[in-house]
């Protein structure tokens, strides 16, 4: 196949056009450098403004970057420096915003977002269901795309590396949580993607925007044999279901581990417990996801528990559970499933509280925990995990200007299993 060689630009040139760099790098190695020209010039037809162009031999990056060019995609009021799609009440409806990225500090990574996943979280929060939204909300955690300035101090990360932002973007770096458990996300003053507060006060805004501009001990590495779009959902999905498993012990071989609900975070566990070793039953209110669930993704057993029949032959059959639903259901129907000694972990967020019956934990000794996403060392393992095992996420990719609809979809179990907004190809600041 024939090959174009895109000379390196200067720190000057990528400064000025960060979506071209980072699109040229989503096909070059390690960033600017030999690209298959049938790519390129796809690339070009993609995400530029001409509907052909064709390169030979060696060409300048101003070349790529002019016929990548496109026109800003959306119109808003404000002058900030960043684009992005925000809500500006609980009515959860999302449009074009603009606002400020801070520039990049001494310890900082300038992430050009190329791709960002849905996350149910995202829907809770944008319509104020768990009481502490505030707005305007740019909401999206699981942020993945290609550095384009790195600080002066910063030797964890170069320019054209992929990487990530998760769930959180700082904390307090010297408590127990973030010192010795490594375990940033139960940190007092973890500060979240979005939704959150920095310390001089400004709201923290997320991933459904052209860029981010994160501390270094924040930022991850996406190993590049995994495709951005479907690795996006990895940081959030992704981590969510796998820290639980490591830790709580469901992770090794022959174990028997049940996974409630198939949607975004249930298919997965499903993936994380058969690269595990374990024996995976999924357990679904809908009969219809059984073939997806065995034939598709790879599960040993598939009950559903609406079945009183099924149910009771999978009673005591388990040794954990990972619940992942997120819409109110009786946690009393899937303990029975339990074998003395199991453990149930939730992960799924329902707004409304659970009922439990006391006498269903006694008689078994049964443990019902819970989990919340990972610490960013672990995070890392999970996507070196992801990458070694070749693990992504099943998804759905949207134009920017679906994301109503897709949240709409998403409220309705519309979507296998993840929604991730092409970024790069429809949104320009």
């Amino acid at each position: 196949m024939a090959t174009v060689h895109v000379l390196a630009p200067a720190a000057e040139e990528i400064a000025a056009a960060p979506r071209a760099f980072a699109a040229v790098s989503l096909e070059a190695a390690p960033a600017i450098g030999d690209v298959a020209k049938e790519k390129l010039e796809s690339l070009v037809k993609e995400l530029g403004s001409a509907n052909k162009a064709s390169f030979e031999g060696s060409v300048p990056f101003a070349a790529v970057k002019d016929a990548l060019h496109r026109e800003r995609s959306h119109k808003c009021e404000g002058s900030g420096n960043c684009l992005g799609f925000a809500a500006r009440d609980a009515s959860g409806v999302l449009a074009p915003y603009r606002f400020d990225r801070r520039p990049v500090g001494p310890n900082d990574v300038r992430l050009q977002v190329t791709h960002c996943g849905i996350c149910h979280s995202d829907l809770h929060q944008i319509r104020g269901e768990w009481g502490n939204s505030t707005f305007p909300m740019c909401p999206g955690h699981e942020v993945v795309g290609v550095v384009t300035e790195v600080g002066a101090s910063v030797t964890e990360f170069q320019v054209g590396d992929h990487a990530g932002i998760g769930c959180m973007i700082d904390s307090c770096r010297t408590c127990d949580r973030c010192a010795k458990d490594k375990e940033e996300q139960y940190c007092s003053k973890c500060i979240f993607t979005y939704n959150g507060v920095y310390p001089d006060g400004t709201a923290t805004q997320g991933g459904y925007s052209t860029h981010y501009v994160v501390d270094k001990d924040f930022a991850l590495h996406v190993p590049k044999n995994l495709p951005l779009d479907a690795a996006a959902p990895l940081l959030c999905a992704g981590i969510t279901t796998y820290s639980p498993l490591r830790y709580y012990g469901l992770d090794k071989p022959g174990q028997k581990i049940g996974v409630v609900g198939l949607g975004g975070l249930g298919h997965m566990a499903v993936k994380w417990g058969k690269a595990f070793g374990c024996e995976v039953t999924v357990i679904s209110t809908s009969a219809s996801k059984k073939s997806e669930a065995v034939d598709r993704l790879g599960a040993d057993k598939f009950v559903v528990s609406k079945d009183e029949e099924e149910m009771a032959a999978a009673a005591g059959t388990l040794d954990g559970i990972i619940d992942t639903v997120s819409a109110k259901h009786d946690l009393g129907t899937y303990l029975n499933l339990l074998n003395t000694n199991g453990k149930y972990v939730i992960v799924g967020a329902p707004p409304e509280p659970f009922e439990l019956s006391s006498f269903q934990v006694l008689y078994k000794r049964l443990t019902v925990g819970g989990s919340l996403i990972g610490g960013i060392k672990e995070t890392q393992e999970m996507l070196d995990f992801a990458a070694e095992h070749n693990i992504v996420c099943d998804i759905e990719t949207i134009p920017v200007d679906a994301v109503n609809e897709a949240m709409v979809r998403l409220e309705k179990g519309d979507v296998r299993y993840r929604f991730v907004i092409d970024i790069i190809g429809s949104l320009v600041a």
